[in-house]
């Protein structure tokens, strides 16, 4: 089980990869397709093409961690494909995860830190 703690960044690939791909090679998508660092602490969350299947990038401090998921029935809830991809809440993550459909849920507007006096 995999849990994304609240707060944390998360970005979904919208087009799928190919799932041989490993470390290395969806780190290079996270750089070229969602122009983001992969080392930055941030989850990345890549689909199959059949849309089955997902692979999350995710470095941890010390290392790159890779987790895959595969259904075995029915498939994961994902946006239309279209180049670049989307930010998640926390929670519509682990709604995808889970193969609920995160779609539905409606994320509040970030708040801004409050100033220190």
């Amino acid at each position: 089980m995999l849990t994304i703690a609240p707060g944390l960044k998360v970005y979904l690939a919208c087009k799928p990869v190919d799932m041989r791909r490993g470390f290395d090679g969806l780190a290079a998508d996270v750089a070229q397709v969602l122009r983001a660092d992969p080392y930055s602490g941030a989850v990345f969350i890549f689909r199959s093409r059949r849309g089955d299947y997902l692979k999350i990038l995710a470095w941890d401090g010390s290392g790159l961690c890779l987790f895959a998921k595969r259904l075995e029935r029915g498939r994961f809830v994902w946006p239309p494909i279209v180049e670049g991809g989307l930010r998640l809440t926390a929670a519509q993550a682990a709604l995808l995860v889970e193969g609920i459909d995160w779609r539905r849920t409606v994320a509040p507007a970030e708040v801004a830190a409050p100033a220190l006096a």
